[in-house]
């Protein structure tokens, strides 16, 4: 046997805090110690072979005070012992005592008890000896008759093995095994002895598969009955491996409703019952996969409540795949049942202790009742009420998800818009996180039609909660309440988060130049106006003071004086800008989205079919008739597309893929400076183009770029100072480069070679000559054996005369990220020579 065809060993775990013991003590042990003492030392043994101690002296030890004993830990033990020990002599000659063993192990193959024979068995699968195996054969064939069918399995294995390495010890094992597999009741049994008699005998496989289905043919289709009710028997069996792969074959071998819905249902219960979140998984990936065949799909749709069940098991990964497979096959017939079961789930996620999943969880749940609600518009008015609850949850995420679906609904749903803002008004008090109680003020403020729900809205969520009204901001103290007693509005105020009331004046105007519309006395539309402009007037004098831990910024004061504005003025342009403008664009994004998401689906269920046949004709270039050539079209790329399955075709010119949507914002519009970055990605090379305005009126000396970055990213050149004139504006570049003051190509590759100890791997013929460019690669290993590459790409810049320096980038690539890192600091800080 070679090295590359030995077992891999067994390994077990050891302290190596103390020193190995000695030969002497070891052998005391295993001769006079109790069995505690001789299981610690065997243990002892065992470990000082796998690192390669011999210890030959203790073998004959081991099999006179150990290898007779009975306790079940030193027979495991002993099976592992003699799987690693060296059995054969320098020369190759097995060795005499091993004949002993022998016996022992040929005894245990006779013992009463059904588990040493059966592991001594396992243990067999692993000797490469045939000198050893020889004298056990009878043994191990005697086996094959145990009562217990673990005895009985275990020796198939053992027989299959032996037969596959060393088949002159049991030439007839084939016959053997399909005499045995014949008069076998155990399922498990039969399953190795079959799969044994596949690999070793396929003729005898298939004579055997003929006479336990009658003969059955599959090229008969009358008889294909007889084989489907042998595997409709499979799948009531006790084991899940073969119940799994009887599933899977009565799929393969019949496409009717009874045969899919019997597997779908094994399928379900195997997820059910078995333990292994991993089985759960692959078991679950074989429904998805009957799902995608359109006749099996209308089966599977009966069996959504029963795929439910799934959703008892606590893995997350489970539970998601579970709800898209139900999300998939829900229909107008079930979709009832599922909503209330999906219901349930969401009650139960409410007494379950706060966890991580459980917040993951709710949120799954909430989307796939999202989802239901979309597809099936009668449904919204079941589900509104419950989701509506979590608006108040404290995950920020699911309370999110919520608001988009209210959002949505809301717009699409004009008979449900009632029922929200009811059930709107009533939660709102309980919003807890700013995110979510800005998009509930977006929603009543757009939504609220009539004049009771306007007063509500009013009176009862900002006058009530904010209570802003009643006192002037800046002859206010510091509130006495504590903070957690708080109203919502108040404390996100005091906390400085004024966006938020920048959303609340939008909702203001909005909510009163709708009630000028619907008021007929002046007196109420002039009492209403002048309320909204107060609540108003009143944030923005307690943003100016100093009661907030952060001041009110400019871009929330702007927004709130135009609304003052607004109102003070009640021009006809501004209400249509409020009350219809911004329902025109909502309802032009969800237009949008759902084309976007209709558009998904169909690619979805063209990649599912064949987009180019294997046999379809494909047209070239070179054997195309001189009058075809006429049409406009390339043929070449026309070929070349139909060659290659239409995989590269020519995607449209997309407007919002432009340079201008890659621009990323790095400070406020308000801010003095205003500055943002286009990011330049070129394989490992990545160079900032930065634009950086003053807005202000003064002169800005010694403008710096200062950029924090995370994770492995770093900034190997600082951008130089700038003079910014009164709203100038200027670009800065950010990258990897080259930074000197030496003016030849060769003298600085022979500089960095020098400064860095690294070697140049580029030949020198390919550095010779002088040609305006250089491209060089250079090795580097450290004193703790880590390998680094340096890839110099330089030019000498003709066009800036001759004494202009060098420039161009080096690249640095290693395993690990500090060598990269201090070879790029120590190359960073060499760059330059030195002017003596």
């Amino acid at each position: 046997m070679t090295a590359a065809e030995n077992v891999c060993y067994t390994l077990i775990n050891v302290t190596n805090d103390s020193e190995p013991p000695s030969e002497v003590s070891l052998k005391t042990d295993l001769e006079k110690g109790e069995i505690k003492a001789k299981t610690e030392a065997l243990k002892k043994v065992i470990i000082m072979i796998l690192n390669g101690e011999k210890l030959p002296g203790l073998l004959m030890t081991i099999i006179r005070f150990v290898l007779p004993l009975q306790d079940h830990t030193i027979k495991k033990l002993l099976l592992v012992f003699w799987e690693i020990v060296p059995k054969t002599t320098p020369d190759g000659k097995l060795l005499q005592e091993m004949i002993l063993v022998c016996d022992a192990y040929r005894k245990d193959l006779q013992h009463p008890n059904e588990f040493i024979r059966g592991s001594t068995l396992r243990f067999l699968c692993k000797l490469k000896e045939s000198e050893l195996l020889e004298p056990l054969m009878p043994a191990i064939r005697a086996c094959l008759e145990h009562r217990h069918s673990y005895v009985r399995r275990n020796a198939v294995l053992a027989i299959y093995t032996i037969y596959r390495n060393f088949e002159h010890l049991i030439p007839d094992a084939p016959e053997l095994i399909h005499d045995f597999l014949v008069n076998e009741k155990d399922a498990s049994c039969k399953r190795n002895a079959f799969m044994m008699l596949i690999h070793a005998d396929q003729d005898r496989a298939l004579d055997y598969l003929s006479t336990c289905i009658d003969q059955v043919c599959h090229a008969n289709p009358s008889e294909r009955a007889r084989f489907i009710r042998c595997i409709y028997n499979l799948l009531q069996s006790s084991s899940p491996a073969v119940k799994y792969e009887a599933a899977g074959t009565l799929v393969t071998l019949s496409s009717a409703p009874t045969a899919i819905k019997a597997a779908a249902q094994c399928y379900i219960d195997l997820i059910i019952k078995e333990s292994d979140n991993n089985v759960k998984l692959i078991v679950l990936d074989r429904l998805i996969e009957l799902k995608e065949h359109p006749t099996h799909e209308r089966v599977l749709q009966d069996l959504v409540m029963d795929i439910l069940r799934v959703l008892t098991t606590p893995d997350l990964e489970v539970r998601k795949k579970t709800l898209q497979l139900a999300l998939d096959l829900v229909s107008s017939r079930n979709v009832e049942e599922l909503v209330i079961v999906l219901k349930k789930e969401v009650i139960k996620t409410n007494n379950v202790t706060e966890h991580e999943d459980t917040d993951k969880y709710r949120q799954l749940l909430v989307r796939t009742l999202h989802s239901c609600s979309v597809r099936f518009p009668d449904m919204a008015a079941n589900v509104i009420p419950v989701l509506m609850e979590f608006l108040s949850d404290s995950n920020e995420a699911a309370a999110a998800d919520v608001l988009e679906f209210v959002r949505e609904a809301i717009q699409r749903f004009d008979n449900l818009r009632p029922l929200i803002i009811e059930k709107m008004l009533e939660v709102f008090h309980a919003i807890k996180t700013v995110k979510i109680y800005r998009g509930a003020l977006w929603i009543l403020g757009e939504y609220c039609s009539t004049k009771e729900d306007i007063q509500s809205v009013m009176t009862e969520r900002v006058t009530e909660m904010g209570t802003y009204v009643t006192q002037s901001a800046l002859s206010s103290s510091r509130p006495s309440k504590k903070e957690e007693d708080r109203p919502p509005l108040r404390g996100f105020l005091m906390e400085g988060d004024f966006y938020v009331a920048a959303s609340l004046a939008t909702t203001l105007t909005k909510v009163a130049l709708r009630y000028v519309a619907l008021a007929e006395e002046k007196k109420r539309q002039n009492s209403f106006v002048a309320e909204a402009m107060l609540i108003m007037a009143t944030v923005l004098h307690l943003g100016k003071s100093s009661l907030p831990k952060k001041p009110i910024t400019d871009d929330d004061v702007d927004r709130i004086s135009l609304c003052l504005k607004v109102l003070s003025e009640c021009s006809p342009l501004m209400n249509d800008i409020f009350n219809k403008e911004c329902r025109r664009s909502l309802s032009h994004m969800l237009t949008v989205r759902l084309e976007e998401e209709k558009l998904s689906q169909k690619k979805e269920s063209e990649k599912r079919n064949v987009t180019v046949q294997a046999d379809d004709p494909i047209s070239f270039m070179q054997l195309t008739a001189k009058n075809e050539m006429s049409s406009k079209e390339d043929q070449f790329q026309l070929s070349l597309l139909a060659a290659m399955g239409n995989t590269q075709r020519k995607e449209a010119a997309d407007p919002l893929a432009s340079k201008l949507n890659k621009v990323t914002q790095l400070t406020g519009f308000s801010d003095p400076v205003y500055a943002e970055a286009y990011v330049h990605v070129n394989q490992y090379d990545i160079v900032l183009d930065v634009l950086v305005v003053n807005q202000t009126s003064d002169t800005l000396q010694n403008c710096t770029l200062e950029l924090a970055t995370l994770g492995d990213l770093k900034l190997v050149e600082k951008p130089s100072p700038l003079t910014l004139a009164p709203h100038d504006f200027a670009n800065i570049k950010a990258n990897v480069t080259v930074n000197t003051n030496i003016t030849d190509l060769n003298e600085y590759l022979l500089h960095i070679l020098k400064s860095t100890n690294m070697k140049c791997l580029t030949p020198e013929k390919a550095l010779s000559g002088i040609c305006g460019f250089m491209a060089a690669n250079l090795y580097a290993r450290s004193i703790f054996g880590e390998d680094a590459l340096a890839n110099v790409s330089i030019e000498k810049p003709i066009h800036l005369g001759p004494d202009a320096p060098v420039n161009g980038h080096i690249r640095i690539r290693a395993k690990s990220q500090g060598m990269a890192l201090s070879l790029g600091d120590k190359i960073n800080l060499s760059q330059k020579k030195s002017i003596s």
